[in-house]
């Protein structure tokens, strides 16, 4: 069974911020004697700050730092205590302050962080279910993943997608006493908006369903005394909603917030939250800060300094709507996001705005899909009207810039973020090289696409040409798929890149994990387009090994890669496809820093086998080099059975034969849900029996001598490599007769017999391939989505 072995989530944020950290703008280290908020030092120079959280300035507060200094001279830099014993004496003060701004019962917690870990195992039952916005933030996924040790079912719907989140209430229920759907009120990095009010209609027609909020980025700037957002959308707090704000970022001070109205609930939480319980309680300094920010909260001089936030931001609205920067979301809070798309895209332009004299943060993966990299910009009521315009005419300037210098278009910016172009200019890149793009193969020269793409598997010329006609005009959408050959030659005609791509429904679970693909399927009975997407892919769903050809000396190498990489994003449009998959690759770091830059996540594939044959050589002289373990375990497993079975070659199979092998492979397709893909349809085995390029090696047992047990279906490419493409087993004889093993050494014996020069095994079943003399290699493929969600599920991000 083929298993996608699934990397360490850690493995892939450490790709992304090595990354950055290369090019200078992660990790860094603030400089200076003093801070105030409107300057940041980096680098022996100060730059203008557009990276805060403190939106209304608060930090810098002359009171909230009188009253910090003041805490520490009478009670010392902390109190060393559990608030389950005692509590610092200025936390009643706080408490009953930020009581009376929501005027409902709170709990203050050290941080959101440990807020949420006090809070959601304490509040959700083991009865409960949970269902996550995709992109809440890391520390609510976090805390709501410990559940799963509860077997309290953790499920995740895409961004703010309503018609989603309503049909995953309807799944649960049936079955669970409580559904807690989990958001921020402000997302963090495109500082866009939860649908609150649709969303507590929703809970009114659902009684089941509970909310959940995250409003920090939402707190001080925006809502009667500053309670955030997601209390300016409602009238009351209600009983099935649990908020969380936030006493540091715009607050001004530190700690965090849960306001809860259900006062069983709430008493619950206070009594024994966990964390909440045994974790430190906020020092004395960040307890009196916070008492005095909430004293300003509670006087009309809140709304003072949010009006004055306020014009700064439509200010900044203003300037940038003159402009083509790719503002991801038009919005009213002072978080906004510039697309750049690729990663290295947004390195350059950071970079160069820094050098400009202007800090902004990098949005990048995690937070973000790797393809929907860009800059995140904070309005605070630090900036001035003057340094405001100014950065916002350093990023018209420098944008197009840092996009022609990392051979990109603007174009493929709006298109990474889904926003409607204001310009319908575009440039391709290297638009002296040529290139050749047909949608049949039949319009490639053939000895020209057996040289360099050819090479492996059932992707050379005649290979193609049967997998064309075999998906096209099928019932069945699955069975349809889209093809393009692309050759990009120099200015003397020399080949520097070739590759075929396709583009098709897969099971969004396809890469999945095996766990997933089983809960998935069991909806597919229901429906079968399930959770399935148009893919555009290197290569196609019935293809193996090296799709992509590349002239790894050629001076033009990257430009053919980036010419290649903008032919794609436009098939990916043209073709309705959701996501882009480059596979089967090799371990190569040129190639994977290539692919990072350019917004892919890596993930890796089931391992690749193949077996060197030498010329004139016999079956016999091929077993007998074999390892001493492996030709015992030939001995024991594969040459006692011989005489057992009947072996034969069949080029062209009857109908009832067809049906026979199909079943077989049916059994085969579907116990491998590791690599989980669509049936092929009847005509492809039809179409291979008609086919001078396909046979098929056969096991029947000579006591029912026309019921076939097992089958390979082999294809034999003109570059002398045969190829093993599927397999089919009855699997009720499978340990009496080893049917699998005998198959692999049947192969291989066939392809000596022809005198074929190499056997492309593919991707399945490397441990007992490799009993039998195989070399194995590592394989890898690229994903480029900007869709969080897909990441999700192929497991990409589960330790979130």
């Amino acid at each position: 069974m083929a298993k996608i072995k699934h990397n360490n989530f850690l493995d892939t944020v450490n790709d992304v911020f090595t990354d950055a950290i290369d090019e200078g703008i992660l990790h860094l280290y603030a400089e200076g004697e003093s801070f105030n908020g409107r300057t940041i030092g980096l680098k022996n120079r100060n730059l203008f700050h557009f990276g805060t959280t403190g939106y209304l300035g608060l930090e810098q507060d002359h009171r909230l730092k009188d009253a910090a200094i003041s805490a520490i001279h009478r009670y010392g830099t902390q109190f060393p205590l559990s608030k389950s014993y005692i509590s610092n004496p200025l936390y009643r003060q706080l408490e009953e302050k930020v009581t009376e701004m929501y005027n409902h019962p709170v709990v203050i917690t050290k941080n959101s962080t440990l807020g949420h870990l006090g809070v959601i195992p304490s509040a959700v039952r083991d009865e409960d279910a949970i269902i996550l916005d995709h992109q809440v933030h890391w520390s609510v996924q976090s805390a709501a993943k410990v559940l799963k040790l509860r077997s309290v079912p953790v499920d995740m719907v895409r961004h703010n997608d309503l018609n989603m989140l309503e049909d995953k209430i309807k799944t649960y229920s049936n079955t669970r006493k409580k559904i807690w759907y989990m958001a921020d009120g402000i997302y963090s990095m495109f500082g866009d908006f939860a649908p609150v009010k649709e969303l507590k209609e929703l809970s009114l027609k659902y009684p089941q369903l509970h909310l959940y909020f995250d409003d920090v980025h939402g707190m001080s700037w925006t809502g009667k005394n500053g309670t955030g957002y997601v209390m300016s959308e409602i009238d009351e707090l209600s009983e099935n909603m649990l908020l969380f704000g936030t006493l540091s970022k715009t607050f001004g001070a530190s700690g965090s917030v849960l306001v809860c109205s259900n006062k069983k609930l709430y008493q619950e939480i206070k009594t024994f939250g966990g964390p909440l319980t045994f974790s430190a309680q906020l020092e004395p300094a960040s307890v009196a800060a916070a008492t005095a920010s909430a004293e300003i909260h509670l006087t009309s001089e809140i709304y003072e300094l949010q009006n004055d936030l306020k014009s700064r931001i439509e200010y900044f609205n203003k300037l940038v709507k003159q402009t083509d920067l790719p503002l991801v979301d038009r919005n009213r809070s002072p978080v906004f996001f510039i697309g750049t798309g690729m990663p290295k895209t947004g390195y350059n332009f950071i970079n160069r705005l820094m050098n400009e004299g202007f800090y902004v943060n990098l949005g990048m993966f995690p937070a973000v899909p790797v393809k929907n990299t860009g800059v995140r910009i904070t309005i605070s009521r630090h900036n001035q009207r003057q340094e405001i315009k100014a950065l916002v005419d350093a990023m018209a300037y420098h944008l197009p810039k840092a996009i022609e210098e990392t051979h990109t278009s603007l174009r493929r910016v709006y298109e990474a973020f889904r926003l409607d172009p204001k310009t319908t200019k575009d440039t391709w890149v290297n638009s002296d090289l040529k290139v050749q793009i047909e949608t049949s193969i039949s319009g490639i020269d053939k000895n020209t696409w057996n040289e360099l793409v050819g090479t492996s598997g059932v992707q050379d010329y005649d290979g193609l040409k049967f997998i064309e006609q075999t998906f096209r005009n099928n019932e069945l959408k699955e069975h349809i798929w889209d093809f393009w050959y692309i050759i990009i030659k120099d200015e003397h005609a020399h080949p520097i890149l070739a590759a075929v791509l396709s583009s098709s429904i897969w099971k969004d679970d396809m890469l999945a994990n095996l766990t997933a693909s089983k809960v998935i399927e069991e909806k597919r009975h229901a429906n079968p387009y399930y959770m399935t997407s148009k893919v555009l892919s290197l290569g196609c769903l019935f293809t193996e090994g090296n799709h992509l050809y590349v002239d790894e000396k050629h001076a033009r190498k990257k430009d053919a890669f980036n010419t290649v990489m903008q032919l794609m994003e436009r098939l990916e449009k043209s073709s309705d496809s959701m996501m882009l998959v480059l596979r089967d690759f090799n371990d190569n770091q040129e190639h994977h820093t290539y692919f990072l830059g350019q917004g892919f996540v890596r993930i890796q594939m089931p391992n690749s086998c193949k077996i060197d044959l030498k010329p004139n050589e016999s079956i016999e002289d091929y077993i007998s080099n074999l390892s001493t373990r492996s030709k015992k375990h030939f001995r024991k497993d594969i040459e006692a059975y011989k005489d057992s079975l009947h072996i034969s070659v069949m080029q062209n199979l009857n109908n009832i034969q067809i049906k026979q092998v199909h079943q077989l492979y049916e059994n085969v397709r579907k116990k491998n849900l590791g690599l989980n893909t669509f049936s092929y349809p009847l005509v492809l085995l039809t179409n291979m029996s008609k086919n001078p390029y396909w046979e098929f090696i056969i096991i029947t047992i000579p006591e029912e001598p026309n019921k076939i047990i097992g089958v390979m279906f082999c294809y034999k490419n003109n570059n002398k490599i045969y190829v093993p493409s599927l397999v089919g087993m009855d699997y009720d004889y499978l340990d009496q007769y080893q049917t699998y093993r005998q198959l692999l050494y049947q192969t291989i014996k066939r392809a000596i017999e022809v005198n074929f020069k190499q056997i492309d095994f593919g991707m399945t079943a490397s441990f007992e391939k490799r009993k039998l003399g195989a070399t194995v290699e590592e394989k890898f493929a690229y994903i480029q989505t900007s869709d969080n969600y897909t990441l999700e599920l192929l497991g990409l991000l589960e330790s979130k």
